[in-house]
């Protein structure tokens, strides 16, 4: 052996080792991304590539910024009992309200497992065509329904997950038939996927049923099913439940196969029901960053469905740039310079019944002030209605879409269509409170009043939704040199007076009682906005 090839050798092993402990400490520290297939499920072809700097091509199309309001059935096996959310994983945690609820009603989780509360669940009052035509009433544009939640259950027939609401439960495709309704009413359809942190997330179900094999299914209900596809528990548990899988901080990483079977289920669910609309309850994209799963899923919706919208939470502003940011239970505290959705229910996620038994929804009054809100900032409310196991809603419920409706009769057009102002409102409740995490500050700040007022536009016209109704005159400060050619109230063939001081637009309040208290809008013309 010569010196060159000596030195050749010694600079390949010199790298090797240099890799090697580099790959080590990347071991320690964060784990080595997971590469998924695409082999079985591909990708679809087109300009979008499974990157981020590709993904940066994303543009919102205007539909959904036309289309303002959606609401969500967040509907699954976990609604069965009626005992609101995270069941699947609180009826394992010894000591709670869930798990001492389920042993009282159903007995020992090691004995009556999720998979039984699944197998108790037949949606046997379902009408999804009823409930669109409902929704479509109080003005939603969009449906979004729960494609599989933490629970790792998917709610259609699914190629990849045995556990589906086909095989087990209802023994019906319920994303199809939502889809199917969406559609016969005119409504853009969504699901909602949640199940990439199925992995840590049932991780309690281990000192019950959760590590139950297929053989001990022999003379079950669910003989010939394995557990180990619906609690994927073959794994040691972390210390700490973690949403953005930082083994650092305690959290279990999802192995190469889970991170691929999650790849195809939802790219099989994308390629079944083709939404317009599809929901990730993730920091970033699932699975971000222990596998590149979810940049390849974004990559192939965007070019399977040229108009569609795709949703990830807790997004860097390079993030904000490849999809629509989700705020969780909040909203932005300014007017957004892209399109951005905030996500909120009137009770609980999974239906609870304490809601129906104290009558403590969110009223049809707090939704229109929150919507209002969303849309001065250039947002979009996507509402979830909770489904009892029966595939219905009670009363109450019914009460608070109906009193949306009734409001959306008369002022719909300051919603739908609408852009944002040059300032999104005045009054107490302006500044609103900090957004944590995924979002998680609505109701923290001050509440709304009739003192408060969200701006809308369309063309030359500007809206006033004023958040209750004023006993005052509503005194408006960014437009007191505004170009007005007149002022109507929605809903109303009073003639509304108005006038001017040196610092804001004076506007009487009406005579006449509205519709509906909820807000009143001041429909405002211009000579340019």
């Amino acid at each position: 052996m010569n010196d060159r090839m000596l030195r050749s050798l010694l600079t390949v092993a010199i790298a090797v080792a240099a890799v090697t402990a580099n790959n080590a400490s990347v071991a320690e520290d964060k784990p080595i991304m997971k590469i998924t297939s695409t082999t079985g499920e591909p990708i679809h072809s087109g300009k979008f590539e499974p990157t981020w700097e590709s993904l940066k091509q994303y543009r919102c199309p205007e539909w959904f910024r036309d289309a303002k309001f959606g609401i969500w059935a967040h509907w699954g096996p976990q609604c069965q009992p009626e005992q609101g959310d995270w069941y699947a994983r609180g009826m394992y945690q010894e000591g709670s309200s869930q798990y001492k609820w389920h042993v009282a009603h159903y007995g020992d989780p090691a004995k009556f497992g999720f998979k039984d509360v699944i197998h108790e669940w037949k949606a046997q009052n379902w009408d999804p065509n009823k409930l669109m035509a409902l929704y479509k009433r109080a003005g939603a544009q969009y449906f979004f329904a729960l494609a599989n939640h933490h629970d790792n259950f998917d709610n259609y027939n699914s190629k990849y997950q045995p556990w589906n609401s086909v095989n087990v439960g209802p023994k019906k495709d319920l994303i199809g038939g939502w889809a199917q309704a969406a559609r016969a009413n005119g409504l853009r359809f969504g699901v909602s996927v949640h199940a990439a942190h199925a992995w840590s997330w049932y991780e309690p179900s281990q000192k019950f049923d959760g590590n139950l094999t297929k053989a001990d299914g022999k003379g079950q209900w669910w003989e010939g099913l394995d557990p180990a596809d619906l609690y994927a528990q073959n794994h040691t548990p972390g210390t700490k439940l973690q949403w953005d899988w930082d083994a650092t901080k305690g959290s279990s990483v999802p192995d190469a196969a889970y991170c691929q079977k999650f790849y195809n289920r939802t790219v099989d669910l994308i390629n079944k029901y083709r939404p317009d609309l599809i929901y990730f309850d993730d920091t970033a994209l699932p699975l971000w960053p222990v596998s590149d799963a979810g940049l390849k899923i974004a990559a192939h919706f965007y070019n399977s469905i040229p108009q569609g919208v795709l949703f990830g939470k807790v997004l860097n502003e390079e993030q904000r740039q490849c999809m629509t940011w989700d705020i969780e239970r909040g909203a932005s505290n300014r007017i957004e310079p892209l399109p951005w959705q905030s996500d909120t229910c009137i009770g609980s996620w999974h239906y609870a019944r304490s809601h129906f038994e104290k009558h403590d929804y969110k009223s049809a009054r707090t939704v229109i002030h929150i919507l209002a809100d969303i849309v001065s900032k250039n947002g979009n409310l996507l509402l979830s209605i909770p489904v009892r196991g029966d595939g219905t809603i009670d009363d109450d419920e019914v009460k608070v879409v109906e009193g949306i409706a009734q409001w959306m009769d008369v002022n719909r057009e300051c919603i739908f269509g609408t852009r944002p102002w040059k300032v999104f409102g005045e009054g107490p409740a302006t500044e609103g409170a900090p957004i944590k995490a995924q979002g998680f500050n609505e109701g923290k700040g001050k509440p709304f009043t009739a003192e408060d007022v969200r701006f809308t536009t369309k063309g030359d016209t500007l809206y006033a939704i004023v958040l209750g109704v004023p006993t005052n005159s509503v005194q408006l400060k960014s437009l007191h040199d505004a170009h007005i050619t007149g002022i109507q109230l929605l809903g109303s063939d009073e003639k509304i007076r108005w006038s001017r001081s040196d610092t804001a637009l004076v506007i009487d309040p009406p005579q006449t009682k509205p519709a509906s208290d909820a807000a009143i809008v001041f429909k405002i013309s211009t000579l340019g906005l």
